[in-house]
């Protein structure tokens, strides 16, 4: 399990073990009150995951297919993160895993990823395909609907794929995404364009916010937009990078 698990933390440094799978403990974040809350989605939009009984093989066809634009632009899209060798990468809301083993290629051995999934099964299928590949540089975490369970300032970035819509909590779950990024470190997220009479009816009904309405929450959660990265594979996702400033005192 120590060659498993390879934790930063100082001196309140914590991990716990949940059906036998690794997740973090961190400091509460405190959220600021001084603009209306931000209207997660619903938790029906997780059901599904979280089922003890998921068919990860039915979302293994349903997610790594050609005909799928993000795994399609899968390469381009890992490109596009610039992600060095000895980063820390979290992948949240990894799935089925894919994007985890590429950033895992890319940090390589002095680097290390932190796959974060609310489903059990997920986290159990990315465990046992790390396991057949023989990589050794990733942690699979079981992670909260509220909070990213990852270590203070250990992150260089945070990536989230077709996963932000998923956010019950924006405002607590990007608290702690921030707490989690080395000042100066980077949060990608790519999600669908959701405009009206131009989106796909399942978009409209499914994606709570639209392009603008996501990269305002983030704004508001600290972050500096940086660029909107152009993807050739993209016809109805959109990649958009932020950075965690840097304190006065950094």
């Amino acid at each position: 399990m120590a060659t498993w698990l390879k934790w930063t933390w100082l001196n309140y440094a914590m991990a716990l073990v949940v059906g036998g799978i690794p997740v973090v403990g961190y400091p509460q974040q405190t959220i600021e009150r001084d603009a209306k809350p931000i209207l997660g989605a619903p938790a029906e939009i997780n059901r599904d995951f979280v089922d003890p009984n998921l068919d990860v093989d039915r979302f293994v066809q349903r997610f790594e297919l050609e005909s799928r634009e993000i795994y399609h632009g899968r390469r381009e899209i890992v490109r596009a993160c610039r992600v060095q060798t000895g980063w820390r990468v979290a992948d949240i809301g990894a799935g089925t895993g894919f994007f985890t083993k590429m950033f895992a290629a890319e940090v390589g051995d002095s680097g290390w990823v932190y796959a974060l999934e609310i489903s059990p099964r997920f986290v159990e299928h990315i465990r046992n395909e790390l396991d057949a590949a023989g990589i050794r540089n990733v942690s699979p975490v079981l992670t909260s609907s509220r909070f990213a369970r990852l270590p203070p300032r250990d992150v260089n970035l945070v990536f989230i794929c077709d996963t932000y819509h998923h956010f019950e909590f924006p405002e607590e779950t990007l608290a702690s995404i921030h707490s989690a990024l080395v000042p100066g470190g980077e949060l990608v997220i790519i999600d669908f364009e959701r405009i009206e009479g131009v989106s796909r009816e399942w978009v409209l009904g499914h994606v709570r916010g639209g392009k603008s309405d996501f990269r305002s929450e983030i704004e508001r959660a600290g972050f500096e937009f940086v660029e909107e990265l152009p993807i050739l594979a993209f016809a109805e996702n959109y990649m958009l990078r932020f950075r965690k400033p840097p304190a006065p005192s950094d």
